[in-house]
């Protein structure tokens, strides 16, 4: 029997496409950005994002915008350029112009691992606003909101980065599970290789778009998953057959 009691889950290059963030969010972002800027700008609703950036660049506007300009456009991850960003999407997701794509295998593998019992957690980059958002407004047409199947959501500002070990220790401790009773499931190899160095499980995702993963990483860490449902070593380790 299966000792797995949790499954932790990347967004990115993992549950949707690696190209959705970059092509779809991130250019609404910085089209979005000028005119929330020319009209909330001195406002008590914005001021809370205005004032997480560093000093030297929000004392203007136009610097503020080039800054978020020059940390999109080179993926910087960092929570307050992301707290921003969930800022942003929340309109372009509640309005209806940004739905989120997620794999049909996904969705299928967070039924059926929530029936079994099993804990599903996010742990992204990007906020948990963001993730949130992320999740209730999908383009699954049965249920755009998969808010229900998730237990709990982790980020770089309430776990740690996703290439250190502690992060996932901060995890484990903060749910209650013990390393070992998790499978981490992420495109990032250096993820996964932070994941196995706490004690979790972990597999490396390849999707379509996804980065190719050498021979090496595939010894050190297993088959690579494809699909969620119909990968039979993460079902065995799930102990879903």
């Amino acid at each position: 029997m299966s000792q797995v009691k949790a499954v932790l889950l990347d967004i990115e290059g993992t549950v949707s496409s690696i190209s959705f963030v970059r092509e779809v969010l991130f250019p609404y972002t910085l089209t979005a950005l000028p005119e929330v800027l020319a009209e909330k700008w001195d406002t008590d609703e914005f001021a809370p994002y205005r004032n997480d950036f560093p000093p030297e660049h929000r004392s203007d506007p136009a610097d503020f915008l080039s800054h978020v300009r020059e940390l999109t456009n080179n993926d910087v991850k960092i929570a307050y350029l992301k707290n921003l960003q969930g800022y942003l999407w929340l309109q372009a997701y509640r309005s209806g112009a940004v739905k989120a794509p997620v794999y049909p295998d996904v969705v299928k593998a967070l039924e059926q691992w929530t029936a079994a019992g099993l804990k599903v957690y996010i742990y992204s980059s990007g906020s948990v606003l963001a993730q949130q958002l992320f999740f209730e407004h999908t383009d699954n047409a049965a249920q755009a909101d998969l808010r229900p199947f998730l237990a709990g959501h982790f980020d770089t500002v309430n776990a740690g980065l996703k290439t250190r070990a502690e992060s996932y220790e901060v995890i484990a401790r903060e749910t209650g599970h013990a390393a070992h009773q998790w499978v981490f499931l992420t495109d990032n190899v250096k993820e996964v290789e932070a994941a196995v160095a706490a004690g979790m499980h972990a597999r490396i995702v390849v999707r379509e778009g996804n980065a190719p993963v050498s021979d090496e990483d595939i010894a050190r860490f297993g088959p690579v998953v494809t699909d969620f449902v119909k990968d039979d070593g993460l079902r065995r380790l799930l102990a879903m057959d």
